[in-house]
């Protein structure tokens, strides 16, 4: 769903935490390497995440959200160190901003090109997730009983966000050599909610005749990341709701080494936002051997999603014949090589 490539590009940049902050700044050199492809980028840091939350009292500043609705074409999201336990006043930035920007589909591209030892040579998948709902709308609340304490969580599921994440799912397979989609879902269990997201995303080539040549499957979430795992070459182009996509997207990145590699963005009508799968490692920041590989390929993917396809490729070309030839890998992916080294390489090779 490429849109015409703008003249002038205006890119936000939103590090965050850990090692976003290594990772974005790689994202960047590269985007720039490519030259007259991509004419005269303009970048803005924006700053958002954890340790603006301990320094601000904000997660999310509005300045931030300001400056990406009037002034950015796109942006690049590096990670979020959001703490397991409950902390008052704060909440995930990125999950905000997917709902403020309308970021409705995250999508998540898992192909193999490193002969890391164990890694199947010829993965090709894409996990299509819904982005705005689910659980993920964080309606919780705790309640004390006569049993102790119970906690309860809101789960939506609506129609128009099923219908509009399977049009971008069957978008996709519909230019992908197989044509195939796989729609995940347990509504065995959960008949109401995944039986509305099966349902609606199933009718989607009945509304768009167009889609009819897609060859459309299903599968439960548990059986699908059972057959992730052990048949992997099954599934094309897969759509499910949130919190299934999130699962089973960081499960198939083990299959191509590392979440490391794995790129995606998070795309709306209007606006796009590439994102490293990875989180925010906080057992490596600043030691100076993060992976830059996702977050370079998430520009690449950004670009592509933006119609500057000449500029993708060269990207992509070049972080895959890094990577395969295995001579500048992170630790990892069990290689001794540091970020800047694959930077400077891959930045060589564009």
């Amino acid at each position: 769903m490429a849109t015409l490539a703008r003249k002038n590009l205006t890119i936000g940049l939103i590090p965050a935490d850990g090692i976003g902050q290594e990772v974005i700044p790689a994202a960047r050199t590269a985007i720039e390497a490519v030259g007259s492809d991509i004419p005269s980028p303009k970048f803005i840091d924006l700053a958002a995440g954890f340790e603006t939350f301990t320094r601000t009292g904000t997660a999310l500043p509005p300045e931030t959200v300001e400056t990406l609705k009037e002034e950015c074409d796109c942006a690049l999201f590096g990670s979020v160190s959001s703490p397991s336990r409950k902390v008052v006043g704060y909440s995930s930035p990125i999950v905000a901003l997917r709902k403020i920007l309308d970021l409705y589909a995250n999508i998540r591209p898992v192909v193999s090109v490193s002969p890391v030892v164990g890694v199947p040579p010829d993965i090709d998948l894409v996990v299509v997730r819904e982005n705005t709902e689910c659980l993920y709308i964080k309606q919780e609340e705790l309640r004390v009983t006569e049993q102790g304490k119970e906690a309860r969580a809101t789960r939506l599921i609506t129609e128009r966000a099923s219908r509009r994440i399977g049009q971008m799912a069957f978008e996709i397979a519909l230019n992908r050599p197989r044509q195939h989609l796989t729609v995940i879902h347990k509504s065995n269990v959960l008949s109401v909610t995944d039986g509305l997201f099966r349902e609606t995303v199933r009718a989607v080539p009945g509304i768009e005749p167009k889609y009819q040549k897609v060859t459309v499957m299903e599968q439960l979430v548990d059986s699908a990341v059972y057959r992730l795992f052990r048949e992997p070459k099954v599934f094309d182009v897969m759509v499910a709701p949130n919190l299934y996509g999130d699962i089973l997207s960081d499960a198939a990145a083990a299959l191509v080494g590392s979440l490391g590699v794995v790129p995606s963005v998070n795309a709306g009508d209007s606006f796009v936002m590439g994102e490293p799968v990875h989180g925010s490692a906080p057992d490596i920041v600043g030691q100076g051997i993060a992976n830059p590989v996702a977050s370079i390929r998430s520009a690449a993917l950004m670009l592509r999603h933006l119609g500057y396809i000449k500029g993708a490729d060269r990207i992509d070309n070049a972080v895959d014949s890094v990577v395969r030839e295995a001579a500048f890998l992170t630790p990892d992916l069990g290689g001794t090589a540091r970020t800047e080294d694959v930077v400077s390489e891959i930045v060589k090779r564009i």
